[in-house]
């Protein structure tokens, strides 16, 4: 009996431990199978932060090549996010003639043959008889030139000068957006006869054109931008922003500045060797990425027009490729099929398929962008100092000690005309308007002459215009987006830089502002939607600039 009852304990015992050893093993199993799907999951999270923080290099490094910085979108986003109450660096200083008062533009706005149902015309509740009677002198008043329609316009009635103050005050203080009428969101219900006999009364005068006229009547920021061309001479509206390098400062003076297409990246180049990267937005300008070339003091560097490299050179017989896609750096040259010292200075062609550089003996080298192979060689009679080619790539211009301008064909790379620039002994400089009506010449006296490159090619030797307000050698030349602006600089002089008026052809009396000093200027650039200006100097200093008559950057 004994023996049976320890049989049965035993049998029991062993059931009992197998039963736990199963249990044991599938705890394990379990435990195994929670361990890998955590483990899935933190590789899952790592792959996504990973493409994250991939797409946040990439849209910093690139930004929206189609979508330009609009000024004062920052500042919204950022008080509806963080709640802040900060205060813009800079405001968009708008003409009184770029909006319709409530006053002046109804009358406009409405199509005849509409008719307003329902609504009454809001009438003032008070007028003041002793308006008519006064006249106020904007022309006298430097805060009050803004509010001119044109530029010989002086005196104003009282209503209209308080009709224009109106019309400045609403764009400069737009109303909030929940305030705003939305007029997608409304729905009208066509069950009852009456919608029926209000929506066939609308469509008898249109509903095309009411539904254009609510539109325009709901926002005035398309009229603002699209009746605003025209740049006044005179004085220039600018702001001085945060330097644009002042997240890392050089050292050493800077000598290339350039905008990306897309407005936001602004590349720094200068004699410590440094190529840096620059998110532009006026308040932070944060530093993206800095290159170091050892042993290679950057001369110029310059993007491609398409935005897919730069191009580095310095007092080298080589020059450096960036590739911003692949972000890596590649060394070119010698050029097979010329020996040159130096390959310091060049030009991109707009359409991105050649790169002129600047060559001993009066040659220019024509470099294949894609390849990076000299394809052709220019030869003129003297030393080459400057080049620049039009707007459509098709031809160069170039101009040196010899003080004449050539202009050259480069399906054909023969001389298509060669003409003396007037009171020039040596040409330094040369730039083209982008719609290439335009060229500007500069040389060694300080004298910049403006030419229409039709009549030049025509035979008229005479510029429309001579700058003389540079005492010392012209070293630096560019016009903006829309020719409205032309800038001119010389590194030999301290301030001396202006900014011209292209089509008056007189310079801003308040460019440089004498409180604040730009050094000795080396290089400028201004961006794509003509927003900003950004200044390098002997200092080391990228200064930068708003330009309020664009609202974009």
């Amino acid at each position: 009996m004994a023996s049976l009852i320890s049989q049965n304990a035993s049998r029991t015992i062993g059931v009992e431990k197998s039963k736990r050893k199963a249990k044991k093993e599938v705890s394990e199993k379990e435990s195994n199978r929670k361990r890998k799907k955590e483990q899935n999951e933190e590789n899952d999270e790592l792959e996504v932060e990973q493409e994250k923080e991939m797409k946040k290099l990439e849209n910093l490094l690139f930004g929206s090549l189609y979508n330009p910085v609009g000024f004062g979108k920052d500042d919204e986003e950022e008080k509806r996010n963080d709640g802040e109450d900060d205060s813009a660096m800079f405001f968009v200083d708008r003409f009184a003639d770029s909006a319709l008062s409530v006053y002046e533009g109804d009358a406009q706005l409405v199509p005849e043959g509409i008719h307003v149902v329902g609504k009454e015309e809001r009438k003032p509740v008070w007028v003041d008889d002793e308006e008519e009677k006064t006249n106020i002198k904007i022309a006298s008043v430097n805060r009050l030139r803004k509010l001119r329609k044109e530029e010989g316009e002086d005196v104003i009635s009282g209503s209209t000068y308080v009709a224009r103050l109106r019309a400045q005050h609403a764009k400069l203080n737009p109303g909030t957006e929940w305030a705003q009428i939305d007029s997608q969101g409304r729905s009208y219900s066509s069950d009852d006869e009456d919608s029926d006999e209000e929506s066939k009364h609308t469509e008898g005068y249109g509903s095309k054109n009411v539904k254009l006229v609510g539109d325009i009547l709901q926002s005035n920021e398309d009229l603002v931008v699209k009746s605003r061309t025209k740049l006044l001479p005179g004085l220039l509206e600018y702001s001085r922003l945060v330097d644009a390098n002042a997240a890392d400062p050089s050292n050493a003076p800077i000598n290339s500045v350039q905008f990306h297409r897309n407005s936001q990246l602004l590349l720094v180049g200068g004699l410590d060797k440094k190529l840096r990267f620059f998110q532009i937005d006026g308040k932070r300008n944060t530093k993206i990425q800095s290159i170091f070339l050892e042993d290679f003091p950057i001369k110029k560097a310059s993007f491609l027009p398409n935005g897919s490299q730069v191009i580095i050179s310095g007092r080298r017989k080589f020059f450096h490729v960036l590739d911003l896609v692949k972000a890596s750096v590649d060394k070119i040259g010698p050029l097979v099929g010329r020996e040159e010292k130096s390959l310091e200075s060049f030009e991109v062609s707009p359409d991105s398929d050649t790169i002129a550089f600047l060559g001993n003996e009066g040659y220019i080298l024509l470099v294949s962008s894609k390849t990076k192979e000299l394809i052709g060689t220019l030869k003129m009679n003297g030393t080459v100092r400057s080049v620049a080619f039009t707007n459509d790539g098709q031809q160069l211009l170039t101009s040196g000690g010899d003080g004449q301008i050539y202009h050259w064909d480069l399906r054909t790379r023969t001389c298509i005309h060669k003409g003396v620039d007037e009171g020039s002994i040596n040409g330094t400089a040369l730039c083209t308007s982008p719609n290439g009506s335009l060229f500007a010449a500069g040389s060694d006296s300080g004298i910049v002459n403006i030419y229409k490159r039709e009549e030049f090619l025509g035979g008229k030797r005479k510029p429309i215009k001579a700058i003389e307000n540079l005492t010392t050698k012209v070293d630096f030349m560019k016009f903006n987006h829309d020719a409205q602006i032309l800038a001119i600089s010389s590194s030999m002089k301290k301030n001396s830089s202006k900014l011209i008026h292209i089509p008056s052809f007189t310079v801003f009396s308040n460019w440089p502002s004498p409180n604040r000093a730009v050094h000795y200027p080396r290089c400028l650039d201004f961006s794509p939607h003509g927003g900003f200006m950004a200044m390098g100097n002997a200092e080391g200093k990228v200064l930068l600039y708003k330009l309020h008559h664009y609202h974009d950057a």
